[in-house]
């Protein structure tokens, strides 16, 4: 037809709906852009704009939409997938509601789950909070929309229980169909065991978290959003540890088409897990490249230059790192407190404590903060520098009174000291007393005491400041403590001895008879005193000998020690040539008749019995030795036969 007439309006169209069925989207947008003339956008708006949509060219479907004289229903269901992409929800929500609204067809059901997706989106990207919108989680596309609301708002718990009905609503729908088989259903179900596992992740079950993520990886999914998605999360689990199998990861988050699945948070996220994850590898050109790229793109985002401050200081560059720091918390004073904090913690592992409370001094909004104030008064301390820390308890202080102040002009209405500004005098006035700063801790003690009369500890904390500069004072003011009826305590001390939880019971004493009774009556009540019990003194004590006054110095030291002295052995030496003997000495011991074999010979009871009188000498006992020595009893060995 087209060979017959080259401008064949209904021909045209034909073929470029044949070539958008194919899945030729850029040579059926050649032809449209190519018979501008005769393809005007009135007759060929909705499929120039699909084409755009599928080639990914958002902006130009967007603007060709928005270009048509008339808005069909079908270019309001394209439009509402082009602000989807482009992220602007809130127009998205919109025209999904119109289109439920003013449509009644087969695709109520796709409808409604792209309305849901819009929803999950705004709570997961943006933290807006869910309305109800009524919808029947008939299906598990709407079950996992619902769960990822949830995930958004924190609900963790409930999200898991979502993922695991649309679980099951899956492998329901699925299995009716006979030419499913179990792999298509596993791959259909990959998505919903990737959210599962996030859960997992983000409740700390990193181990679980990990298993599973592994699982879904080995399935190899078409889809590259889900695998860039998964790859990125394991990356985050492994950290600084196993970083061969982080890079391994990073591969599936570059293929091809990753940017076209992904939301840009998504995209961003997994970027900046790359620059940490070249730091970690010890590639610093990569990580500086990578975290000045992000920041080009994002000049206002805190991560890409924390990341180069981190990559400065493994390069023992801290001087550098504060630099950047510094010049960034100059240029976005928005995020300067954030940076200040991370420079304040660069100084303290340099050393540099003093100059940390500086910096940490210079974030106005955070002065006044009980953590702030702790941090720098700890600080000082440890510096030594008590007035300054006592200077910041005073300006955190005199911020609370002019915030009460301003209050109390604003309201008309006179408004009590806060807790934490009560809080705050009490620290103060008990630093100061600890640190001898009486006079100043008195002056906070009688502001505590004048906003609560009632409060006893105060007063007693004053009372004891004042005893030590003002004794007639604190006399004076110990008239307003309760008196000791008021403060006793009416308790059954039997009752509470024997009570279940006592740790010590009072025995209970026996009937006294005769003596003891009438000691009882004449004396009362003494209080039994433990008796010591006498030290053990050694066998050879004698009383009647005076015990050694250097006995508990060692031998060496005392007064009568004389040195060793000469062993006999030593004496019976033979002096002389070798081989030579003593006189009167005799080395054979067989010439002797009275020395009986060193061990028995087998088969020789006899001999043993008639020499059994006489001691061998390993058995002799040394001259002087005490006869009363016991005999060690020899263990019988478990299972050991009786006899040599």
């Amino acid at each position: 037809v087209l060979q017959i007439s080259k401008d064949d309006v209904t021909a045209l169209q034909c073929k470029v709906v044949c070539l958008i069925q194919n899945g030729n989207f850029k040579e059926a947008l050649g032809i449209i852009n190519t018979h501008t003339k005769v393809l005007t956008s009135d007759i060929i708006a909705f499929e120039k704009a699909y084409c755009e949509y599928r080639l990914n060219r958002i902006e130009s479907a967007l603007k060709t939409i928005q270009s048509a004289s008339q808005q069909t229903d079908k270019l309001k269901e394209l439009y509402g997938q082009v602000l989807y992409r482009l992220e602007r929800y809130d127009d998205c929500l919109a025209a999904y509601r119109d289109l439920i609204r003013n449509s009644q067809d087969e695709y109520e059901e796709e409808r409604k789950t792209n309305l849901s997706a819009v929803v999950a989106a705004q709570s997961t990207w943006e933290k807006v909070m869910p309305e109800d919108l009524g919808l029947r989680e008939a299906t598990y596309e709407l079950c996992y929309n619902s769960a990822c609301a949830l995930i958004g708002q924190g609900k963790l718990n409930e999200a898991m229980k979502k993922l695991q009905k649309a679980e099951e609503l899956c492998r329901q729908s699925l299995s009716e169909d006979s030419d499913v088989t179990e792999e298509d259903i596993e791959a259909e179900l990959a998505i919903i065991h990737g959210q599962m596992a996030y859960i997992m992740q983000l409740q700390g079950r990193t181990e679980d978290a990990l298993q599973l993520y592994n699982q879904i990886i080995k399935l190899k999914p078409t889809d590259v959003g889900l695998l860039a998605v998964i790859a990125n999360n394991i990356i985050t689990i492994n950290k600084d540890q196993n970083v061969f199998d982080s890079k391994k990861k990073v591969k599936l988050t570059n293929a091809e088409g990753v940017e076209h699945k992904l939301s840009k948070k998504q995209l961003q996220a997994i970027e900046f897990n790359k620059a940490l994850l070249a730091m970690y590898t010890n590639q610093a050109d990569q990580c500086r490249k990578l975290s000045a790229s992000l920041q080009s793109q994002s000049p206002e985002h805190l991560l890409p230059v924390l990341i180069q401050a981190a990559q400065l200081c493994r390069e023992k560059q801290h001087a550098k790192a504060i630099g950047l720091l510094q010049d960034f918390a100059d240029q976005h004073p928005a995020n300067a407190a954030e940076i200040k904090l991370t420079m304040a913690q660069l100084k303290i592992a340099q050393g540099s404590v003093t100059k940390a409370c500086m910096i940490l001094r210079s974030i106005e909004e955070l002065q006044h903060k009980p953590g702030m104030v702790s941090a720098l008064v700890t600080m000082y301390s440890h510096e030594e520098d008590i007035d300054s820390a006592i200077e910041v308890f005073t300006q955190a202080i005199q911020w609370y009174q002019q915030f009460q102040a301003r209050t109390n002009s604003d309201c008309f209405v006179f408004q009590p000291k806060s807790p934490v500004h009560l809080s705050l005098i009490r620290e103060a006035a008990n630093f100061k007393l600890k640190h001898g700063r009486k006079k100043e801790a008195i002056s906070d003690l009688e502001e505590l005491w004048k906003q609560n009369p009632k409060d006893v500890h105060t007063l007693a904390q004053l009372i004891s400041a004042y005893s030590l500069v003002d004794p007639e004072k604190a006399k004076v003011l110990s008239k307003h403590l309760p008196s000791s009826d008021t403060l006793s305590l009416k308790v059954d001390v039997d009752a509470l001895e024997n009570s279940h939880g006592a740790t010590y019971v009072r025995k209970k004493a026996g009937k006294l008879t005769g003596d003891n009774q009438q000691k009882e009556q004449g004396q009362g009540e003494v209080k039994k005193k433990k008796k010591k019990k006498k030290g053990k003194l050694p066998k050879n004590y004698d009383p009647k000998v005076t015990p050694d006054p250097e006995r508990w110095l060692p031998m060496r030291e005392r007064s009568y020690y004389r040195g060793r002295k000469k062993g006999k052995k030593k004496d019976q030496v033979g002096k002389g040539t070798q081989g030579s003997t003593t006189a009167g000495s005799e080395l054979d011991a067989s010439r002797t008749a009275s020395s009986p074999p060193t061990s028995p010979r087998p088969g020789s009871a006899a001999a043993v019995s008639a020499t059994s009188n006489v001691i061998p000498p390993r058995h002799q006992k040394p001259a002087g030795a005490p006869a009363t020595k016991k005999k060690q009893q020899q263990k019988k060995k478990k299972g050991a036969k009786g006899g040599w």
